[in-house]
């Protein structure tokens, strides 16, 4: 019997926009203080559903604002739903957004081991696989370059390179795998594959349907923070392109 290793249950995520344009923090203070300020509520995220077994690699598509990313940011707990609960059974390992967890100013060789410490991993550690995430990154020529030079591709190389150098339990990828050029996203994809044959369970958001349907099991469908559909990644990506 499969285990399950990402719950969420009944998730609901509401923002307040503010409806006035205000021109610098301070008048902001100031209409906050007083009461003047008014806002508008809107959910990112409407009453989201979803179970996804271990080994699964787990496709999320749908329009730019469909809540997608908003999604990826409550189950990995960098966003607390309004409403709502997620439940994850082993570590977890994120690539939301490119850069993140880098330091610009510091050079790519000393962002691996800075990277590992956000990860939870020994320097010692680090040293062991470091010519590991330096191949599959093919980035020994730019090592003591900074960070802050690395186009947004080669940021994604690293980060990938690092955050799958040890199988987590759980992987969460948004969009990152559409950066940088086609062979590497191939090399990207391979090694997700043989995560899911090491029973690691993947999150994927891609705007490539294509994508979707060569790497994922099952997809989920969000239109407007609600999700719209979920099963097997070819029907539920037939319907998501007949509705464009």
């Amino acid at each position: 019997m499969s285990q399950s290793m990402i719950e969420v249950e009944n998730v609901s995520m509401e923002f307040n926009m503010s409806t006035e344009k205000v021109d610098s923090i301070k008048e902001y203070i100031t209409r906050l203080v007083s009461g003047s300020l008014h806002f508008k509520s809107f959910y990112a995220l409407q009453d989201v559903s979803l179970n996804i077994q271990k080994g699964e690699i787990f496709g999320i598509v749908g329009f730019n604002g469909s809540g997608k990313s908003t999604l990826l940011k409550v189950i990995s707990g960098i966003l607390k739903p309004t409403t709502g609960s997620v439940t994850l059974r082993g570590n977890l390992s994120t690539m939301i957004e490119i850069g993140s967890g880098f330091n610009m100013d510091l050079t790519g060789r000393e962002n691996i081991f800075l990277n590992g410490s956000v990860l939870g991993h020994s320097r010692s550690f680090m040293r062991s696989i470091f010519d590991e995430i330096v191949e599959f990154s093919e980035l020994e020529k730019f090592l003591e370059v900074p960070m802050k030079n690395y186009s947004t591709g080669m940021q994604a190389r690293l980060g990938f390179s690092i955050a799958t150098v040890v199988r987590p339990a759980i992987l969460i990828i948004d969009e990152v795998l559409a950066v940088g050029d086609f062979r590497f996203q191939e090399k990207c994809e391979k090694r997700i594959n043989e995560m899911m044959s090491d029973s690691t369970t993947v999150i994927i958001v891609s705007h490539s349907t294509q994508q979707i349907l060569r790497l994922c099991n099952r997809v989920m469908w969000l239109d407007h923070g609600k999700a719209v559909m979920t099963g097997e990644t070819a029907e539920v990506v037939e319907k998501y392109l007949e509705s464009k």
